[in-house]
């Protein structure tokens, strides 16, 4: 009789266990997303965000200074037999807002080419403060007779660029790789892929 009550009473405990495990398991979802929405360092499901008649909740970016707005040009030197220019030539911007714009190529030879394009910045003091996050610049490329290629330029431009800048001018000049290199915007002089300095070929 004795095991019997012991048997019962231990049933009741792992119960008890259970029932806490489940509780507590169901609690975690509404506890994790108070605590990210206290602390600020995540943002659950923003999938769940996005899905259409769900109520966006998405905290603002408090790093973009709505008070200023920047003239961004877009440029393209297509210096070759090819054909480069940007989806958009102007944006307004704010600084410290991402934005991202378009440029369009095609190689109109009837062999491949593989090529790289040279960012320049005017005013030259604009470049310490236009930082890019995504560019076709960081790489070359290899593209087939006649073939159309579409890459992002994602870009940020620091809150702490002077004031006094209102247009910043961000110009490419697109060349193809293993040939004498044209001079970007503003150079005195082309130089050859490999004379180019590496900080500006990544840049």
């Amino acid at each position: 009789m004795q095991v019997k009550r012991e048997n019962f009473k231990m049933v009741g405990k792992l119960g008890v266990i259970v029932l806490g495990m489940f509780a507590f398991g169901y609690a975690l979802v509404p506890i994790y997303k108070a605590i990210c929405e206290v602390t600020g360092i995540n943002i659950l499901a923003l999938g769940d965000r996005l899905i259409p008649g769900a109520t966006p909740n998405l905290p603002a970016n408090t790093q973009v200074d709505r008070t200023r707005t920047i003239t961004v040009e877009f440029d393209a030197n297509a210096r070759g037999p090819w054909q480069f220019k940007p989806a958009q030539n102007t944006l307004q911007v704010h600084p410290g807002e991402l934005t991202t714009v378009m440029y369009e190529f095609q190689n109109t030879q009837n062999r491949t080419m593989s090529a790289q394009a040279i960012p320049s910045y005017a005013p030259a003091q604009a470049a310490a403060y236009f930082n890019k996050l995504e560019c076709f610049c960081f790489n070359q490329y290899t593209l087939a007779p006649g073939e159309k290629k579409q890459w992002p330029v994602a870009f940020v431009i620091d809150p702490k660029l002077s004031s006094d800048v209102r247009t910043i001018t961000l110009s490419y000049t697109f060349f193809e790789v293993g040939g004498k290199t044209p001079a970007a915007p503003g150079t005195a002089k082309a130089t050859s892929a490999a004379e180019l300095p590496a900080k500006q070929l990544g840049a």
